[in-house]
């Protein structure tokens, strides 16, 4: 029987359940908070926070969570250990890679393939070794392995370090076998770009892959040439309704579904319980971007609108179950 690793020890595919393959529990700038964090605040408060928001989402009957907080987002595994331990009831993957959307931090400037033309030989990235330790070993001597791996490609494109990062996420997936989740941008249509560079160049199949943020396009004629191409859409904005309504988000779900895709689908809302990326401001026009927005809008209105339980059952727990099995 296959397994994944989760904070809490590795669990049966078939155990895993209603999955939302992409909610963060804490995103901050880990060097800005340590140094001022008056913002912050209590640690215990957080955790506590985070605790009871958890639990919620738990009690709807949601029994696992991807976390894809990486380097670059402020990845704390010992604090998400502090969360999990006091909600056992759900399971909570969390990721290795590497966030950025330009060029790689300053600690990987002058490491690995940037040494290739200086010693005229192609220098092992670095990064390759800590991903495959953070999923083969563990994460900061916590034991909790990682079950995912994580890159992104925005609007900027494919610049070389977004280029770097993916070809060493590829290389940590080909040594492990754990899926992948890239951040898109639809609107740039990089989800050809990470199947140019992550699947036709570095060998990843598609179907090992989440194309993170699809919904936030209504192009679906678009996302029906990714999905055929074989990648799993990840429909996982719910809440976020800045550039894209709720209506559209919900309805582009539905034509998808409509049109036959929903077993190239999985849902979240990309969530956090605390995410220092916004301005406070911004948030407070957000009211409704929590981890309870599946349950509590998207699915009564993709039900109202068409879409079966047997779709909703696949995208929510047979896709998930599929990308873990996969790894086996």
């Amino acid at each position: 029987m296959s397994q994944v690793s989760t904070v809490r020890g590795p669990v049966d595919t078939v155990d895993l359940g209603p999955t939302y393959m992409h909610e963060h529990i804490f995103v901050l700038t880990a060097d800005v908070q340590q140094n001022y964090p008056g913002e912050w605040g209590s640690e215990d408060e957080r955790i506590a926070d985070a605790v009871t928001k958890l639990r919620a989402l738990a009690a709807q009957g949601v029994r696992t969570i991807v976390d894809p907080t990486v380097v670059g987002l402020g990845r704390s595994v010992p604090r998400i250990l502090r969360v999990a331990e006091q909600v056992p009831e759900l399971n909570i993957v969390v990721a290795t890679g590497l966030y950025t959307y330009d060029s790689v931090p300053f600690f990987f400037r002058h490491r690995g393939p940037a040494l290739n033309e200086a010693v005229g030989a192609e220098v092992p990235d670095p990064m390759v070794e800590m991903f495959v330790g953070d999923i083969t070993e563990g994460i900061t001597g916590t034991g909790v392995r990682a079950g995912m791996l994580k890159c992104a490609v925005d609007e900027e494109g494919m610049t070389p370090g977004v280029e770097r990062v993916m070809r060493a996420v590829a290389a940590a997936h080909h040594q492990t076998g754990v899926p992948v989740t890239v951040h898109t941008h639809p609107g740039s249509r990089t989800g050809l770009e990470v199947k140019r560079v992550l699947c036709d160049s570095a060998g990843v199949d598609p179907g090992q892959v989440v194309l993170g943020h699809s919904g936030d396009t209504t192009d679906c004629d678009h996302l029906a040439d990714l999905a055929d191409a074989g990648f799993t859409l990840g429909m996982d904005r719910f809440g976020i309704n800045l550039e894209v309504t709720f209506e559209a988000r919900a309805d582009t779900l539905v034509e998808m579904c409509r049109r036959g895709y929903a077993e190239r689908m999985v849902l979240s809302q990309d969530a956090a319980c605390y995410i220092d990326w916004i301005d406070p401001n911004v948030l407070a026009f957000l009211p409704q971007w929590h981890y309870l927005h599946i349950h509590d809008e998207v699915l009564p209105y993709a039900r109202e609108h068409g879409v079966t339980e047997e779709q909703i059952a696949t995208m929510l727990t047979a896709n998930p179950r599929r990308l873990f099995e996969r790894t086996a």
